[in-house]
């Protein structure tokens, strides 16, 4: 009977260390950080960078390359802003060779020339996440992870299409612009549509949420994988929470 117990003991600290160290994401001194400023009112969505709005927000830049570095390297900065029931973001690319054929919802966006913002809005389950991946033509993908590539959560499409986004190109882009191209892509997620499927934290004052944004083009004659915070592994992929950088709320 002692033994039994010192089994069943034995096995339960293996199920709680296993439970801890997915649920924890590691902490790093050199994680990136972004304050987060937060909206008088409501902004509207189209996709225009110089808008008063985004004026005097702090931009960051996508510059961690992923894999092969492309002979062309695209310039990438974003954007967040939030207020009580929205979290707000926009992209501006320099680019080229840039290719757009999915416009379908969660259809392969990520293989198009495309940006993403993958974060984890509850503090207490940091490894949890939703990706957004957007194509430069508007087409969103949406999902809750639970486990990175083996279990998420499924969004409604209702859901994902409350996401409103604009962009500065069309949905379909084919044959690929090989000539330099500057496009911008905006949206707003609301935070109920967050909370329908995580326990989110509301954005205020002080709150943190863990994130990662991603600039990405598989398809095209200069296809490349390119992060705001690093990700170390051999080959890229960017389902790596782990490594996710810092929002904190002001």
């Amino acid at each position: 009977m002692k033994m039994k117990n010192i089994l069943v003991k034995t096995g339960l600290m293996i199920l709680v260390g296993t439970f801890c160290s997915f649920s924890e994401a590691p902490v790093t001194d050199d994680a990136p950080v972004y304050h987060v400023g937060k909206l008088k009112k409501p902004m509207k969505i189209d996709a225009d960078w110089n808008k008063a709005q985004w004026k005097n927000v702090r931009s960051i830049n996508i510059t961690n390359y992923m894999g092969t570095v492309p002979e062309f390297k695209p310039e990438t900065q974003v954007k967040m802003l939030y207020d009580n029931d929205y979290v707000y973001v926009i992209f501006h690319v320099k680019d080229r060779y840039v290719k757009c054929i999915t416009d379908r919802i969660n259809g392969p966006v990520w293989q198009d020339s495309a940006v993403e913002f993958f974060f984890a809005p509850d503090p207490r389950l940091p490894l949890l996440y939703f990706n957004l991946e957007t194509n430069c033509g508007g087409t969103p993908l949406l999902s809750y992870n639970l486990v990175p590539r083996k279990e998420s959560k499924r969004i409604d499409l209702d859901d994902i299409k409350k996401v409103e986004i604009a962009s500065t190109l069309p949905k379909i882009i084919d044959p690929e612009i090989s000539n330099p191209v500057e496009w911008t892509l905006e949206y707003r997620i609301p935070l109920d549509v967050l909370e329908k499927y995580s326990n989110a934290a509301r954005p205020q004052k002080g709150v943190e949420w863990k994130a990662n944004f991603y600039k990405i083009a598989e398809i095209t004659s200069n296809p490349h994988y390119i992060t705001w915070a690093e990700v170390i592994n051999e080959k890229p992929d960017f389902h790596r929470p782990e490594f996710f950088g810092r929002l904190i709320f002001d």
